[in-house]
């Protein structure tokens, strides 16, 4: 469900979230797969530069999952790890990077996924989570799916609760799908530049 739909429907916190993040066309290489003149590459970075509205970000994440009782906050390399962290330390949780392979130095298990523009895998360590602990899985953007549900694989095989999947951007198609591998989706807003999607 989009932020705006659940209660923050006119919170200038979400307006000030989408004006920060920037759009760059073509990146990281052109495909018509969601757009007319190619990827619209939705890049957080700038969000990041503006320190009220990577505040408004994390506190509206937080103040959604304070009350959930959730130990773990899983983020998916690598923009997850930007938001991760904070909202872990927030609610008392603790922070499992989902890395791409080759790069955790223990045992690990892994989840392969097809992206938007390609394939890749997920891996995380094999002691990184424990059986029934809640978790949410953070990510900068939601697009096919394919990489949260990648990440909500690899939370089950060890035993862990997925409490929800939370994402700053969704793009307008996951708007209806509110489910994810049959967990529930939550995105701060849509991506800037809509008048460039089909």
């Amino acid at each position: 469900m989009f932020a705006a739909e659940n209660g923050l429907k006119g919170d200038p916190r979400l307006e000030a979230i989408s004006a920060a993040i920037r759009v760059v066309p073509n990146f990281p290489k052109k495909s018509f797969m969601f757009s007319r003149t190619g990827i619209m590459f939705q890049d957080i970075t700038t969000l990041l530069l503006d320190h009220k509205a990577f505040k408004h970000t994390i506190d509206i994440f937080v103040d959604r999952y304070k009350d959930m009782q959730i130990s773990v906050v899983a983020g998916v390399e690598a923009r997850g790890f930007m938001f991760g962290p904070s909202i872990a330390l927030a609610i008392g949780a603790k922070f499992v990077p989902l890395r791409k392979p080759g790069k955790l130095p223990g045992k690990v298990i892994s989840e392969s996924y097809e992206l938007e523009y390609g394939h890749d895998r997920l891996e995380m360590h094999v002691d990184a989570v424990e059986p029934l602990e809640r978790v949410i899985i953070i990510d900068d953007l939601v697009a096919t799916g394919g990489t949260l549900s990648a990440a909500i694989s690899l939370m089950e095989s060890q035993g862990a609760e997925v409490v929800e999947c939370a994402c700053v951007i969704g793009l307008p198609e996951v708007k209806g799908q509110h489910k994810l591998k049959g967990k529930p989706l939550y995105v701060l807003v849509e991506p800037s530049g809509l008048d460039e999607f089909c």
